[in-house]
């Protein structure tokens, strides 16, 4: 809680001001690379959304420009944040992996324990590290392999153990638009040619993170991290961050010079991919999606279906419906759209499908 004179934002203020940092209130023209280190990654569990990601935030967008990134090793997709995939530039990869460590470990405990009693971690590491940079593999072809090592484990443990303690980034053809069949994995070290960063300290990344998600309470932090304990680490930005509070009496911390728009900044209608992160990203997500939505959204396997935004908020799904040579937007509101905001959404659709179905000699949009 906060006490003294700390300004309040409420929820329409905390809108503005997320939409400013991920680029939403306008489209940009930083490059894809730019917009990929600005965000600190975008969740990428799937090859295409994070290429929706990038047209809906920047002006011009073309596949080519994050595919020419992913061939290039500029971008890497590995697990980071909350042990999730995570597209990311090179550098933050080799910066923000020793940073996770610990919480990735922890996550590796809570899950495969029992099945890794008495097993020596670091020998597996070693072995499955031996194994991806002599030739990209699957997991369950690292599982496989170690299998023959110890037979009397669960192949999947030993995997995940090699994912956890060795920095296994997804290669090519993985993370091109398009492109399916299962993930290849070798160490970022091997992909990059370059060591991880020697730092574990978390409050550089913490700053990104109120760069691209603030004001955020610290709280939120961890629930975008996984990590716990960031107290300290907010505590250290000293003057760099000023104190606000939500309307709830929460705590809210944001870099001093950090835009914050007018709580009343015209939004334009935007469409979100799977998996965004500006839904994931805050412990208290009531700045952009209410619980009742989220629970819409959110599936229980673990997706996170496509939205838009109207006005900023959370007011639908949507999803594209292809056949043959032909493409169909479909649009789930929550409720009832004005007819300024109707017109609105097929016109930033019909972008969309130019865009995500290229290729459609036919294109329509219904809204159901």
């Amino acid at each position: 809680m906060v006490t003294g004179d700390a300004a309040v934002l409420d929820r329409r203020a905390l809108n503005r001001a997320l939409l400013a940092r991920q680029l939403l209130l306008e489209r940009t023209s930083m490059p894809a690379a730019g917009v990929v280190g600005h965000l600190a990654g975008m969740q990428a569990q799937a090859p295409n959304p994070p290429y929706i990601g990038l047209w809906t935030r920047i002006d011009g967008f073309r596949i080519e420009d994050l595919a020419g990134l992913v061939r290039e090793r500029e971008v890497v997709r590995i697990a980071l944040m909350r042990g999730t995939i995570h597209l990311v530039t090179a550098d933050d990869c080799l910066a923000l992996r020793p940073v996770l460590d610990g919480s990735l470990r922890q996550g590796l405990k809570g899950t495969f324990g029992r099945k890794l009693e008495g097993l020596d971690l670091a020998k597996v590491a070693a072995e499955g590290r031996a194994l991806v940079e002599g030739e990209p593999l699957t997991l369950g072809g690292i599982g496989t392999a170690l299998a023959e090592r110890w037979p009397d484990r669960d192949p999947f443990a030993l995997a995940n153990v090699v994912r956890t303690l060795v920095p296994l980034v997804q290669v090519p053809p993985r993370g091109l638009w398009g492109e399916s069949g299962q993930a290849v994995h070798t160490s970022a070290e091997s992909w990059l040619g370059r060591p991880l960063a020697d730092s574990t300290s978390p409050d550089a990344m913490v700053e990104r993170y109120l760069a691209a998600f603030g004001p955020a309470s610290v709280k939120d932090v961890q629930a975008w991290s996984g990590m716990t304990r960031l107290d300290e680490s907010v505590q250290r930005l000293g003057s760099r961050v000023r104190r606000f509070r939500d309307e709830n009496g929460v705590e809210l911390f944001d870099l001093a010079d950090a835009p914050r728009p007018d709580a009343d900044t015209p939004v334009p209608v935007r469409f979100l991919p799977d998996f965004d992160n500006i839904l994931l990203s805050h412990a208290d997500r009531s700045r952009i999606i209410t619980e009742e939505q989220r629970k819409l959204v959110f599936t229980r396997n673990g997706l996170i279906k496509p939205t838009f935004l109207v006005d900023g908020f959370v007011r639908g799904m949507w999803r594209i419906e292809q056949r043959r040579k032909a493409a169909t937007l479909v649009l789930e509101p929550f409720g009832p759209l004005s007819g300024k905001d109707h017109d609105a959404l097929v016109e930033e659709g019909n972008a969309l499908l130019a865009f995500a179905a290229a290729s459609a000699t036919a294109r329509d949009i219904r809204v159901v």
